[in-house]
């Protein structure tokens, strides 16, 4: 278990519930470096990347109620972390497709990082292939397009406990093709994406 200065994981997680900013604190010193260095290794902007950070840690504040005990912190932060990024770079029309959606790449991306991104973008492609296709539709609305469970149940007709057993089965499908066929750090990469939302 991960100890983030005074607290365990677990008690830090329940310390945030119950909106201890102490504890809030705590989180922001011993991960924001982290983070910050992950956005700026795509981004290559100390403003973006520090702006990356004061959202990731403003989300994970708002939504501390919201907070999965079975899910680690670190995880739910660099999630986060990573679809700021992915959004940055569209916005900035950067050259990058990742989930199905097409951006382009600005300024001078190195050819390490756009060789991972296309290799995640296969991966993750194939994967999504190998859902069903109800599953599959389920799971782009709520991963790809943003949607909550119970949007997703409205728009297909269907309980909210129907989308939530498309969701758990087709993370369990990806999951499992990332560790047979993710060659490491990008099968747990893209594992800790499709993850969370």
């Amino acid at each position: 278990m991960e100890i983030v200065r005074d607290f365990s994981e677990s008690d830090l997680l329940r310390r945030l519930k119950q909106d201890d900013e102490r504890a809030f604190d705590a989180l922001f010193r011993h991960y924001s470096a982290l983070v910050y260095r992950f956005a700026f290794s795509y981004l290559k902007s100390r403003p973006a990347a520090e702006e990356i950070v004061q959202e990731c840690f403003i989300k994970i504040w708002e939504k501390r109620a919201q907070l999965r005990d079975d899910v680690p912190l670190k995880g739910y932060l660099f999630t986060t972390a990573h679809h700021a990024v992915l959004n940055e770079l569209r916005r900035d029309q950067h050259h990058l497709r990742l989930h199905g959606e097409v951006a382009a790449a600005a300024g001078p991306a190195s050819v390490a990082n756009e060789a991972e991104y296309q290799e995640m973008e296969a991966l993750y492609q194939a994967a999504l292939n190998r859902l069903p296709p109800k599953q599959r539709e389920v799971f782009v609305l709520s991963r790809q397009l943003g949607l909550s469970y119970p949007e997703i149940a409205a728009r297909q007709g269907v309980s909210v406990k129907t989308v939530e057993a498309h969701i758990m089965q087709a993370l369990k499908t990806m999951r499992n093709y990332f560790r047979l066929h993710g060659g490491g750090v990008l099968g747990i990469l893209l594992t800790l994406i499709i993850g969370q939302k």
